[in-house]
C-alpha cells in the first residue's frame, strides 16, 4: 500500500517565498501539503489559500517550535505515513523531497535530516555566516559525543519523519523556540529511532528565514542545557519528562 506523504510549513512572513516555494516541490512527490502561519504580518495565509491547498493560522504567535507541534498534529490527523517538514522560504531545496522519502518508505530510516554542511567552502559560498558556520560546526560535535551518533549537521530545519516518530516521541512537551528542533533529535535517539541524513545545498538570502546573533547565543545556551538534561536522564540523575515514553 502506498504511504501517505504530507509536507508540512512552519510559516511566518513567507509571502515573498512561498509559491517560488510550492513551484520547485515534484510532482506526484506528495499527497498534501499543510502550512501553518505563525501570525505573521504578511499575507503569508492568505496566498496559501490562494494556491489551494490547506492553510491553519494561529491567532498568535507561538514560536518555531510551537508552530512545528501544530503541524505535525495536523499531519497525523490528516493520516500521514511520511511527514516532511518543508521551510517556506525557499532555503531548503523542494526537489529532494522524493529521495527523503524514499529512504523511509524503504524502511532504511526513521528520520531524515537535510544536511548543508558537506564543506565549509561550499557552506560559507551558500551566504551561511561564519558564526553561524563554526557554531554549527560546535554545537554539532557536542552533540554527537552526547547522543553518540556521527550526524554531519543537527542544525537542519529540513527533515522527514516516519509516522511512528512522531507518534511515539512526545514532541509536545518540547519547547515553543528553537531549541525544540534539537531536543525531538534527542528524543529521537533516546527512543532508539533510526536518523540518517542527505545533502542538501546551503542558500542564505536576503529573504530566506534565519536568527539574529543574540537569538542564536540564546539558542546555543539551550541546546548546553538540553544535552545536560538529556544525560542526567540518560544516567537516571534525573528525570526529563521530554524523554519519558507517551504510554
Amino acid at each position: 500500500m502506498k504511504p501517505k506523504i504530507v509536507i508540512v510549513m512552519p510559516a511566518y512572513n513567507a509571502e515573498k517565498t512561498l509559491e517560488k516555494t510550492i513551484q520547485a516541490i515534484p510532482q506526484g512527490s506528495y499527497d498534501d501539503i499543510i502550512l501553518v502561519d505563525d501570525f505573521s504580518k504578511d499575507k503569508t495565509f492568505e496566498l496559501a489559500q490562494k494556491l489551494g491547498f490547506k492553510a491553519l493560522r494561529h491567532d498568535k504567535n507561538r514560536g518555531y517550535g510551537g508552530n512545528q507541534k501544530t503541524c505535525y498534529k495536523a499531519a497525523l490527523e490528516a493520516g500521514a505515513d511520511i511527514i516532511v517538514m518543508l521551510h517556506p522560504d525557499y532555503q531548503y531545496e523542494p526537489r529532494l523531497i522524493p529521495f527523503m522519502t524514499g529512504l523511509i518508505k524503504e524502511d532504511i530510516c526513521d528520520v531524515i535530516l537535510g544536511s548543508r554542511i558537506r564543506t565549509r567552502q561550499e557552506a560559507l559560498a551558500g551566504g551561511m555566516p561564519a558564526y553561524k558556520y563554526f557554531m554549527n560546526r560546535l554545537l554539532t560535535f557536542l552533540e554527537n559525543i552526547v547522543f553518540g551518533t556521527a550526524v554531519s549537521e543537527m542544525h537542519t530545519g529540513y527533515r522527514a519523519f516516519s509516522r511512528k516518530v512522531l507518534e511515539s516521541v512526545p514532541f509536545e512537551k518540547n519547547s515553543d523556540d528553537f531549541v525544540f528542533d534539537q531536543q525531538i533529535i534527542a528524543q529521537i535517539v533516546f527512543f532508539k529511532f533510526r536518523m540518517g541524513e542527505i545533502p542538501v545545498p546551503t542558500r542564505y538570502f536576503k529573504e530566506a528565514s534565519s536568527i539574529n546573533f543574540k537569538r542564536s547565543t540564546v539558542y546555543g545556551l539551550s541546546i548546553l542545557w538540553m544535552l545536560f538534561r538529556f544525560t542526567l536522564h540518560k544516567f537516571r540523575i534525573l528525570k526529563n519528562p521530554a524523554l519519558q515514553s507517551k504510554g
